[in-house]
């Protein structure tokens, strides 16, 4: 008998993290060479953006990366300030009932061309003003974070490492629009990642109930290939291209 081909195992893996899933987002990442014409064809005004900050938190060498734990704070202008512990990637069905029930807790599947994850993520938020104050050095890192989402840290970090003594990787400044199609009532999102080598990131990204994903990314995939937008393009995480930028450039600030 022969293996089924490789994609059936992959779409299978999808649809069994999809089942688990609280939700499901889709993302592309648009090359830096079709961002203008992409801009133009979905009809972007910048001006309508909400303007973020977006800082991580890991050490020099980003043991959290390679341990799948992400740990951000965020500025939103006009909103209080957010956070988020991460942990990628997870089996839904592998986690405690007890914390998939926890307010804030979020297990949510990504998924983009040529690849997915699944990532459970414990949200939470800070009064506006409170990130700045760590920044400063006024309060440690770990007063960004609820009780709930310490102890998430804590499961699933290296045991060496404390919140407290991760360093600062940001801020990457960031534009988010979301807007629906002319025509379509779904709502998608544009968000311009600025990095500080004038390097950017625009990705496009919807989200909906698991048990709509494939039937909404055949449709998004439809509505974008004909505004003429690149879907073949390589894709990027905007975390991971954050994560070792600001990393190489404490490693150059050390030598």
């Amino acid at each position: 008998m022969s293996a089924r081909p490789l994609i059936d195992e992959r779409l299978e893996g999808l649809l069994a993290l999809l089942e688990g899933a609280d939700s499901a987002e889709l993302k592309l990442t648009v090359p830096d060479a079709g961002r203008r014409s992409a801009v133009a064809a979905l009809e972007l005004d910048p001006l309508e953006a909400q303007i973020r900050q977006v800082f991580f938190f890991d050490t020099p060498d980003l043991a959290l990366d390679r341990a799948g734990v992400v740990v951000r704070a965020r500025r939103v202008k006009g909103r209080d300030d957010d956070t988020v512990i991460k942990l990628r990637p997870v089996v839904p069905g592998d986690l405690p009932a007890e914390q998939r029930r926890a307010q804030g807790f979020v297990v949510e599947v990504d998924a983009m061309p040529g690849g997915y994850v699944c990532s459970a993520s414990f949200r939470g938020s800070v009064r506006a003003g409170g990130v700045k104050d760590v920044l400063a050095g006024d309060r440690p890192l770990r007063k960004l974070f609820s009780k709930e989402q310490r102890a998430f840290f804590a499961a699933h970090a290296p045991d060496d490492i404390r919140l407290d003594a991760l360093a600062v990787l940001g801020p990457i400044n960031v534009l988010k629009l979301k807007f629906s199609p002319r025509g379509d009532d779904r709502k998608l999102v544009a968000e311009l990642w600025l990095y500080p080598d004038g390097s950017r990131i625009l990705e496009l990204s919807t989200k909906c109930a698991p048990s709509e994903a494939m039937r909404v990314a055949v449709q998004v995939r439809g509505f974008l290939a004909g505004r003429g937008i690149d879907l073949s393009g390589r894709q990027q995480t905007k975390t991971r291209a954050a994560l070792r930028f600001f990393a190489r450039e404490l490693a150059a600030g050390t030598e």
